[in-house]
């Protein structure tokens, strides 16, 4: 079945509205121009159109502009990096449409083929929202961590605990990290004062980044919106500590993966397996299996070889953040979060 141009322009516009509630008034303002001319049969359907069939979950919006996104940060549209805050310009939304507008009559065809498979969004921040369950798990098992992530992207996530997290004169993690964390809670703190070790860290992704190379950096770069700079200067921070730290991320999909991973109790260890932003993008009967996956490792839990399930996926208007250990197997909200990390409140 054939998409149509309203399909599309209710998408974009749906994105249009992630980004006014996330604060990126440059992209909002994009994404509903584009909205608008591809629900006129416009430049931007033409473009779009042998792609508007994507799966819904596969966010075609996103993956456009980071495309485009992508050839101002190479330096390969002068024109539109002059309104790029990205890269200098001076954030004038009317003046980068006409200008897309223009790319889009000479070059779509060429950006369409530079078109990301998925959406990476390595978003660090959600770390803040990760943290309190990573430590209640310490907490309650007092055995070093295990920690198993799908949709890893670069692995930022996975390198959680070499980041400084403070509020309300309240701290955990190295005072020297690059990447510090503050007053990300509203409201009262978890308890920070425990002490988690992490033993292994490994990850998968469909397509994973290496962070450390040129182009994966501008991979990332590109995925991050054009005026929101304090993402940028995270980004930088992350990828710094990503020198210092290794941690695996493998190119597989989340289901044979975890399948893999969950194959047999690890004694001695807390695995955790968690995730952000992810069980949007698999299909539904991958996330029914995935769910199925973890159930029944847990079930196969012991005192000695215990299994967490971390979760910070959306919900009311933000994100919540479950937590699940077994033995036991009780599903814990623990806290709500922005999408992006930040304003973490515990349950």
């Amino acid at each position: 079945m054939n998409a149509m141009p309203g399909d599309l322009a209710d998408a974009l516009r749906e994105q249009a509205g992630w980004c006014q509630r996330l604060g990126s008034p440059f992209y909002q303002s994009l994404f509903l121009r584009i909205a608008e001319d591809v629900q006129a049969g416009g430049i931007c359907w033409k473009t779009l159109e042998a792609r508007a069939a994507d799966p819904v979950r596969m966010k075609l919006p996103l993956r456009f502009l980071a495309a485009v996104h992508r050839l101002v940060l190479e330096a390969k549209l002068p024109g539109l990096a002059r309104y790029f805050p990205s890269t200098g310009g001076n954030g004038d939304a009317d003046g980068a449409w006409r200008e897309l507008l223009a790319i889009l009559e000479e070059h779509g065809d060429a950006i369409v083929a530079r078109l990301p498979e998925t959406v990476q969004t390595s978003e660090v921040k959600r770390c803040t929202a990760l943290l309190p369950g990573f430590l209640e798990v310490a907490r309650e098992t007092g055995l070093p961590l295990r920690v198993l992530e799908i949709g890893s992207s670069a692995g930022f996530n996975l390198r959680w605990n070499h980041y400084r997290y403070e509020a309300d004169g309240h701290s955990w993690g190295p005072a020297d990290s690059p990447l510090v964390f503050r007053d990300f809670f509203v409201g009262s703190p978890p308890v920070l004062d425990v002490n988690a070790k992490v033993v292994e860290r490994r990850g998968c992704d469909l397509n994973p980044i290496d962070a450390l190379t040129e182009d994966g950096r501008l991979t990332l770069q590109s995925f991050v919106w054009p005026d929101q700079m304090d993402r940028f200067l995270r980004l930088e921070r992350a990828i710094e500590v990503a020198r210092r730290v290794p941690a695996s991320v493998d190119r597989a999909d989340a289901v044979s993966w975890i399948e893999n991973q969950l194959a047999g109790p690890r004694p001695g260890v807390a695995t955790v397996v968690f995730h952000s932003i992810v069980l949007l993008y698999l299909s539904p009967k991958a996330r029914e299996r995935f769910t199925e996956i973890i159930a029944e490792a847990g079930q196969r839990a012991t005192a000695a070889a215990p299994l967490a399930w971390l979760s910070m996926e959306p919900g009311d208007g933000e994100d919540n953040v479950h937590l699940t250990l077994w033995p036991g197997g009780e599903r814990r909200a623990i806290a709500r979060a922005g999408y992006h990390g930040g304003s973490v409140t515990m349950l």
